[in-house]
């Protein structure tokens, strides 16, 4: 039984982190195994705030270990890792990485490297930043950053097409095999472009951009899964970079129509699988 080991916080209410992740994934047919780094009541976008705890990264590890001593390890075909609620995680992040690399050398890691935004109510603990940049995302197989983390990796401004390229060109050549922006901001105003880079080329996929009162949470998280799960049921780069583009739109527009806030990631469950839209992907 294969399975993808996904690191990354976790809601009991709503989808983001690994409940915006999981479920995606096994509606794709992948055998998902959570590890969480937080567990909030919601998240942390809701004026009344949030209850739950961070988890230490020795419990990380423990449960990285347990998952060995069972023989499994070695069906890991992929660690994902999204949001980190302390730096000492990132090192937990590293140690799982090379204990899956070391039993299958053919395992993906995917790293979203979630980095501190205060204008959108995300507050990252002191060093997480550091550590992703300067040590995690360097040994990921793919990174998938928005416009901002992506410039704090890369330390290169990004206010056009022509930037953004550039950026994802240097982000290859400091490790990463591939690069997905989840998002950039600067290209265009009326439609929402994300970015693939790869070693064969780069590519930009646009759709339209819908307005919301209150901006989703866990969008990027929904991003990185599908894209993992694209690449691990065997598509190539440029396919699964469509299918995570349309599949996310197909919920985004499902949350729309409901005029919701969290994603309605159950209700538009058929478009994890079958998108309704078809965006495609263009060489730039």
């Amino acid at each position: 039984m294969k399975g993808i080991i996904s690191i990354q916080s976790h809601v009991v209410f709503g989808h983001a982190g690994n409940s915006s992740a999981v479920f995606p994934l096994q509606r794709m047919g992948m055998e998902v195994w959570p590890i969480h780094t937080v567990q909030f009541s919601n998240h942390t976008q809701y004026s009344q705030g949030w209850k739950g705890r961070a988890f230490s990264a020795d419990d990380i590890n423990q449960l990285v270990t347990g998952i060995d001593n069972i023989g499994k390890i070695a069906d890991c075909q992929a660690v994902l890792s999204g949001y980190q609620g302390s730096a000492e995680q990132c090192q937990a992040i590293i140690n799982t990485v090379n204990t899956v690399k070391l039993q299958n050398p053919a395992a993906l890691y995917v790293c979203d490297p979630v980095m501190g935004d205060p204008e959108k109510g995300c507050i990252l603990a002191e060093g997480i930043t550091e550590q992703l940049i300067n040590e995690v995302m360097p040994i990921a197989d793919v990174i998938v950053p928005n416009q901002f983390e992506l410039t704090q990796f890369t330390k290169m401004e990004i206010n056009n097409l022509e930037q953004a390229k550039a950026a994802c060109q240097k982000a290859l050549s400091m490790g990463p095999k591939m690069v997905l922006v989840k998002h950039l901001h600067s290209v265009a105003d009326d439609t929402f472009t994300m970015m693939l880079a790869t070693e064969s080329g780069c590519y930009i996929t646009q759709r339209p951009q819908l307005e919301f009162d209150k901006q989703p949470v866990g969008v990027g998280d929904l991003i990185s899964a599908l894209f993992t799960g694209g690449l691990l049921n065997g598509m190539s780069e440029v396919d699964a970079f469509e299918h995570a583009t349309n599949a996310c739109y197909g919920v985004l527009k499902e949350t729309h129509q409901r005029q919701e806030w969290e994603l309605q990631t159950i209700a538009a469950q058929n478009e994890l699988v079958n998108p309704s839209e078809k965006f495609r992907a263009k060489a730039v």
